[in-house]
Formats: structure tokens, C-alpha cells, sequence
């Protein structure tokens, strides 16, 4: 799926190929390609997974368990433990016990995880900068409930809903 051919082969498809399945192909695309540029200008030690992990965290604005967590990104929680180890190590994230069930664990992002967010998206202005030219504000904006909306319904499909 993603990292085929050129921009004309990827928007054409394949013959018959279905619509949706032609936009979530372009979408496998442009991750692969995003996650690249986010690679090459994470500040510090600061990798890929633990910065979506950090995103998370600011979007939803509320703390999480390694496994609710584990589940949004499909991880396994062995690979969501071992992030946010990470993130615990470089104070980014708090992981406490759960006062409403000792065996399970609560984590939270710090303030020094959210400036770690921020000077991420700062490193990135410039790539994102570039990356706007040619395309309006009004194209970004037509685009976003669109992309809110499949993500909702990929998301409740995951969820089993």
C-alpha cells in the first residue's frame, strides 16, 4: 500500500480499486512519508512513538493506563511499557499507581513531557512551513472534518463498536 510509485500513479490507483480504499492508501502515504520528516527533526533523544505517546496526551488532556493506551496506538502493552519507560526516564510522563485498583497504573504527562511536545512541534515548524506552501489555509481546514470523521469511524471499528 504505502510508498509506491509516483504522486500520478498513487492518486490514479489501480483500476477499480475502490474510492475509500484510494483515500486510505493516499493517508498510508502521507504517514510514511510524515513519519520521515518527524524522524529527522525529533529534538534530542525524543523518538517518533514517544512523541505521538506525548500528543496523546495534550489532545485528550487527561491521564490514561498503559493498556487503554496500548489499545489506541494497537500496540502490544510489553511495547507501550517499554515507551513509556522511556518517557518516565526523561520526566515526560508520571506513572502512579491507580487508587481505584493497586494492580493497574495511571499515566499522566508531566510539564517538562509537554515542552518536550512543544519544542518537537517547534523543530518541525519549519518542515510544516514548507510543506503549506501551495496549499491553502481554507484547503487544510476543508480537509480536517473529513479526516476527524473517518478517524472516528476507524477508531469506533477498532473499538469494536
Amino acid at each position: 500500500m504505502a510508498g509506491e510509485g509516483s504522486e500520478r500513479e498513487t492518486s490514479r490507483g489501480a483500476a477499480g480499486d475502490p474510492l475509500v480504499f484510494r483515500l486510505i492508501n493516499e493517508i498510508a502515504i502521507i504517514d510514511q512519508l510524515a513519519s520521515r520528516l518527524f524522524e529527522r527533526v525529533m529534538p534530542g533523544d525524543l523518538t517518533l512513538p514517544q512523541f505521538v505517546v506525548l500528543n496523546h496526551f495534550v489532545r485528550l488532556g487527561r491521564p490514561s493506563s498503559p493498556l487503554r493506551l496500548a489499545r489506541a496506538f494497537q500496540v502490544t502493552k510489553s511495547t507501550m511499557t517499554n515507551t513509556l519507560q522511556h518517557l518516565s526516564r526523561a520526566d515526560y510522563v508520571t506513572i502512579e499507581p491507580d487508587p481505584s485498583d493497586a494492580r493497574a497504573k495511571v499515566v499522566d504527562i508531566t510539564p517538562a513531557g509537554r515542552a518536550a511536545r512543544e519544542a518537537a512541534i517547534a523543530a518541525l515548524a519549519p518542515s510544516l512551513a514548507d510543506l503549506s506552501t501551495g496549499i491553502t489555509e481554507g484547503e487544510i481546514e476543508a480537509a480536517l472534518p473529513l479526516l476527524r470523521k473517518l478517524r472516528a469511524k476507524l477508531d469506533a471499528e477498532r473499538d469494536g463498536s
